[in-house]
C-alpha cells in the first residue's frame, strides 16, 4: 500500500479478536482495514494456541500407543520422526493462514502489511520496511495482542533461551527441557516434550504449579506429571544459567543444579502496547500497561475500542474473538452490551483441566453462599472404556436459588465437556436444568449431570453424603 487510504473502521492486529473483529465489520458492510505485520491469526494460530495443541495432539498418541497393553496391543519398536511431526503441525497452521486469508477477501477485508502507529486519533501511519503510508479512519479497534515476559537472567536468545515461540518450531526434541515458570504454557509445553522424551523439569516461584488453582486439581496433575518422569520445583527460583546448567534456589532442597539442552521461559506475557502511538490519542493504559476500557470495551478516545490480551479479562483466544464480534456489532450501531461474560479457561496438559464460572473461594468472596458436588471419572463407565480414568467433574452452586455459577474439570477431553457447563452459567441454569437433561450413554458428558445430581444429593452412580 502506498499513499494514503480511508475507512470506516480500522482495526489494529491480526489475531483471534482482530481478524474476527474486521470480518464481522466487513459483514456489516462496513469498509474496514485489517492491519498487522505478521501473519494472519496472530500469535495464537502461527505461534501459540493451534501449532500447541497440534504437538500436544501428536505427544498425547505417542504416549497412548506405548501404554495400551492393558487393552490387550502391543506395540514395539514406537519412533519418531520429528520433522515430520512438524511438518504436519506447520502444515495445518498454513492451511487455516488461507482460511482467514481468504474469508477476509471474501468480506471485502482490506489486509496491510505493516506496524501501525497512532498519529493522531484518527490517523494511522503504517510502516512497512522503508514504505511508508496512511490510513484516516472514523473508528479503530486495537487487537495488537501480548508477547512473553523475559526474565533479566534469561534474556530470549531463541536458541539456548526460547520462549513459547521457539518451542513450537524445535528442529529436534531437547534431551533436558528446564521450564522456568508453572502456568499453563510452561506446563502444556513441558508435557509436550516429556511425552516425547525429554527430561523436563519446571521451576515454580510459588507454592504449587497452577498458582490459584484448587489443590484437588493440581494434586492429579501434579502425579500424571510424576508419571512423566517430570521433577517439579515449587518455592524454587531460576537465578542464572551457566556451564549449560540452571542455577536454582529452592525452599526445600537449597541450591540445585539443573541441566538444560533447553530453556523455556514462560513467566507470564505482557500487552503490546508500547510503540502504538497512543500518547498520541486520548487512551489511557493502566499500570501493567493494559489499555483502560469501559463496560463495552471504549476506551477514554470515543472513536477507539481494545479487545483481547490488551483489554480487559484473561489472556485468551476465545475471549478476544468474543470481544471482536461485540465491538463489530457495536460500532455498526448494536446497543447490546459487553455483560454477563462467562469465559471458560481450558488447560491442554496431562490430564485436561477446564473451569468456568467461580470456585468456591471466589463465590464466598463476593457474599455467596453455596453447595458442591463431585463426580469422579473413576466411576464413569465412558472413562473406564477409554481407559482414562484421572480426574473429576465438580460442580458449584448457589445455595439460595441453586443456580450453577462454577463447574470445575480434570480429565479426558475436559475442554469438550466445559462447553455444556458454560451454557448452562451463561443460561443461569439450575442443578434440576441439568440433572433433568437426558445425556447420552455411555459418554463423559454423563459426569455433568452425575455432579449435578450430587449437588442436590441426588447422585445414583455415587454415594450420597449422609
Amino acid at each position: 500500500m502506498n499513499g494514503n487510504m480511508k475507512a470506516e473502521s480500522v482495526v489494529v492486529g491480526a489475531g483471534p479478536g482482530g481478524y474476527v473483529a474486521a470480518i464481522r465489520l466487513g459483514q456489516l458492510n462496513k469498509k474496514v482495514v485489517l492491519v498487522d505485520e505478521d501473519k494472519l491469526g496472530g500469535i495464537c494460530l502461527n505461534y501459540g494456541c493451534i501449532p500447541s495443541k497440534a504437538l500436544i495432539s501428536a505427544s498425547e498418541s505417542f504416549d497412548k500407543i506405548k501404554n495400551t497393553s492393558k487393552m490387550g496391543i502391543k506395540v514395539d519398536k514406537i519412533t519418531i520422526d520429528f520433522k515430520k511431526m512438524q511438518e504436519w503441525k506447520d502444515g495445518i497452521v498454513s492451511k487455516l493462514n488461507q482460511g482467514i486469508e481468504f474469508l477476509c477477501k471474501k468480506n471485502n477485508v482490506t489486509v496491510v502489511k505493516g506496524t501501525a502507529f497512532f498519529e493522531n486519533s484518527n490517523r494511522l501511519k503504517i510502516t512497512n520496511g522503508k514504505d511508508i503510508s496512511y490510513i484516516d479512519f472514523e473508528n479503530a479497534v486495537i487487537a495488537s495482542g501480548s508477547k512473553p515476559v523475559e526474565l533479566p537472567s534469561f534474556k530470549f536468545d531463541g536458541n539456548k533461551i526460547i520462549s513459547s515461540r521457539e518451542a513450537l518450531c524445535l528442529k529436534e526434541i531437547p534431551k533436558n527441557l528446564v521450564v522456568i515458570g508453572g502456568g499453563y504454557i510452561g506446563l502444556e509445553l513441558g508435557t509436550v516434550y516429556a511425552r516425547l522424551g525429554s527430561k523436563v523439569c519446571i521451576v515454580e516461584m510459588t507454592e504449587q504449579i497452577l498458582p490459584g488453582f484448587d489443590k484437588s486439581v493440581v494434586s492429579i496433575l501434579q502425579k500424571n506429571l510424576e508419571r512423566l518422569n517430570v521433577d517439579v520445583y515449587v518455592n524454587a527460583k531460576a537465578d542464572k544459567i551457566e556451564n549449560n546448567k540452571v542455577v536454582i534456589n529452592s525452599k526445600e532442597k537449597g541450591k540445585v543444579l539443573l541441566d538444560a539442552s533447553k530453556v523455556l521461559v514462560a513467566v507470564g506475557r505482557y500487552p503490546n502496547t508500547k510503540n502504538l502511538g497512543l500518547e498520541n490519542t486520548k487512551v489511557k493504559l493502566d499500570k501493567k500497561g493494559f489499555i483502560e476500557v469501559d463496560k463495552n470495551l471504549k476506551t477514554d478516545d470515543g472513536n477507539i475500542c481494545a479487545i483481547g490480551d490488551v483489554s480487559i479479562g484473561p489472556m485468551l483466544a476465545h475471549k478476544a474473538s468474543s470481544q471482536g464480534k461485540f465491538v463489530a456489532e457495536a460500532i455498526a450501531g448494536n446497543k447490546d452490551k459487553y455483560e454477563n461474560v462467562v469465559v471458560p479457561a481450558v488447560i491442554f496438559t496431562d490430564p485436561e483441566i477446564a473451569i468456568v464460572g467461580l470456585n468456591e473461594r471466589e463465590a464466598k468472596n463476593k457474599g455467596i453462599k453455596t453447595k458442591m458436588g463431585k463426580f469422579p471419572f473413576s466411576l464413569s463407565s465412558r472413562a473406564m472404556t477409554k481407559n482414562e480414568t484421572e480426574g473429576f467433574v465438580k460442580v458449584i452452586a448457589n445455595e439460595k436459588n441453586s443456580k450453577i455459577i462454577g463447574v470445575q474439570i480434570i480429565g479426558s477431553d475436559a475442554s469438550d465437556l466445559t462447553s455444556e457447563a458454560s451454557l448452562a452459567i451463561k443460561m443461569g441454569a439450575t442443578l434440576d436444568d441439568v440433572a433433568l437433561t437426558i445425556h447420552p450413554h455411555p459418554t463423559l458428558s454423563e459426569s455433568l449431570m452425575e455432579a449435578a445430581e450430587a449437588t442436590m444429593g441426588k447422585a445414583i452412580h455415587i454415594l450420597n453424603p449422609k
